[in-house]
């Protein structure tokens, strides 16, 4: 797919790499013992490591090393056995150390790929040049009170891995799938939580156009971006602001920009700082990061089923579409909870249930699949009692609604409200004869060849059964006697 912008001179390539920072999940943080809780009172969670004591020495989280490590193999990445800690020298008020401890020459992970896949179906890989780890800052705030500015260093010291992509992205739409795709990976291995919102991911979103064919143009970058749809218009709005001084004769400077939501434009923030600018030296208090070959290996053996290689069994052994398995293994929870339904059952039917009537009624209620009022357990005893025949398709949609309403199991409202399907042949008989006395008229129409009539008998006779008639027996029975 080849994606342009036009200005007065022609078609313009628009060229994008992300730097995503994604919070570990890890109950501590990289270099201190102190809480990562979200939500917490401002300054409740900070070691005297956080805040820039003197003094005090930083000593490594081995798990927030292997949740690197994983999400490295995950994004099938090179995976360096020596690895370093440098110091990136910088001011500002919620540094409190005046420097922030990251890898920059030498990253814990290095090359590595993902793959996305576009909306005309075509796959395309995108590089990631490296994976490090680093703390995070603390939080200014700037709206607490009219003169001052207030600090919570709670998130200061809290592990990050920058996750910087290849220059390889060329449209809104591709670094839309590309950072959709990373977030997927990453809470499928449990190595972030992915929540946006929270800041647990964000990105910073490099920009620069040129003509076909040309070498790279000055770039920008647009920092701190927190949602999927914004990455896009950033991408957009970045884009045509550089064509525009571009095609006038103007230089696009390299810097830091913010994007506004609100009007759709990017706003400058700061010259870009070049790596001298940060005095990069290693940090003299930790030693290099040194990793055993069996280690890795071990983290490698125990990760999860990726949602590529999910996908794939779901059509190869399930039998579903692409499409349905596309929809089931975007999210981890949703696989978890569509195995637990299929086992043991037609993998296509809990599919097409799953994906119709289930979703439709979590989006009525506005809730996601972790917040269902009905478990796996009770859809897949729901299904069951399709199978064998106590109830109809139509009853059972009956059902999980009730199911939504109350929480209560299947066989519990079967039971409750007399929905069970009726298989009684002499029953299902006597009403259809009383139909046909009651409507003798179009009996002789059908006869004389109005087969679409047929569809008004079963109606009638569902509707005189309330609905709990078999579906199956009825038509065959109607067959009998209009024939």
């Amino acid at each position: 797919m080849t994606y342009t912008l036009d200005g007065t001179s022609g078609p313009w390539e628009v060229v994008i790499g992300l730097e995503v920072h994604a919070q570990i999940s890890s109950a501590a943080k990289l270099f201190s013992g102190a809480a990562t809780e979200f939500g917490a009172e401002p300054n409740s969670q900070v070691s005297f490591i956080d805040a820039g004591f003197p003094g005090m020495l930083p000593v490594i989280n081995r798990e927030c090393v292997a949740q690197g490590v994983r999400t490295g193999l995950g994004l099938n990445a090179q995976i360096n056995l020596w690895s370093r800690f440098d110091r990136k020298n910088y001011f500002y008020a919620d540094l409190p150390q005046g420097y922030q401890i990251s890898q920059y020459q030498f990253p814990v992970v290095g090359t590595g790929q993902i793959e996305i896949e576009l909306a005309d179906g075509s796959i395309k890989t995108i590089g990631i040049t490296r994976l490090h780890l680093e703390q995070d800052a603390g939080k200014s705030l700037h709206d607490q009170h009219p003169t001052k500015s207030f600090i919570d260093l709670n998130r200061s010291g809290v592990a990050l891995m920058e996750i910087v992509s290849e220059p390889d992205l060329r449209s809104p739409e591709e670094a839309g799938a590309y950072l959709t795709k990373l977030r997927q990976i990453l809470r499928y291995l449990g190595t972030c939580d992915g929540n946006m919102e929270q800041g647990s991911l964000r990105a910073d979103v490099n920009v620069s156009v040129r003509k076909k064919g040309e070498a790279f143009r000055t770039r920008c970058e647009i920092k701190n971006v927190n949602s999927i749809r914004f990455v896009m218009q950033a991408v957009e709005a970045e884009a045509r602001r550089q064509i525009e001084l571009w095609e006038t004769g103007e230089e696009v400077i390299q810097e830091t920009r913010l994007f506004d939501t609100q009007r759709g434009v990017t706003r400058s923030m700061r010259s870009k700082e070049d790596a001298h600018d940060y005095r990069y030296f290693p940090d003299p208090d930790l030693p290099p990061l040194v990793l055993e070959q069996s280690w890795v290996d071990e983290l490698k053996a125990s990760l999860p089923e990726l949602p590529d290689d999910r996908r794939a069994r779901y059509v190869a052994v399930f039998g579903l579409t692409p499409y349905d398995a596309h929809v089931l293994t975007l999210e981890k929870e949703t696989a978890a909870f569509y195995e637990a339904v299929a086992a043991g059952r037609d993998p296509k039917t809990a599919a097409n249930w799953l994906i119709g009537d289930f979703f439709a009624g979590l989006n009525r209620r506005g809730v996601g699949i972790s917040g269902s009022p009905v478990s796996a357990a009770d859809l897949g005893s729901l299904l069951d009692l399709i199978t064998d025949g106590t109830l109809s398709g139509k009853l059972a949609k009956d059902v999980l609604e009730a199911m939504f309403e109350t929480g209560k199991g299947p066989a519990t409202l079967v039971e409750e409200r007399g929905l069970k399907q009726i298989t009684d042949t002499s029953a299902i008989e006597a009403v259809i004869d009383r139909i046909m006395a009651d409507q003798a008229s179009k009996v002789e129409e059908y006869r004389s060849g109005k087969d679409k009539l047929f569809g008004f008998f079963v109606g009638q006779t569902m509707k005189a059964m309330q609905g709990k008639g078999n579906p199956a027996l009825v038509n065959e029975m109607l067959k009998q006697k209009l024939g």
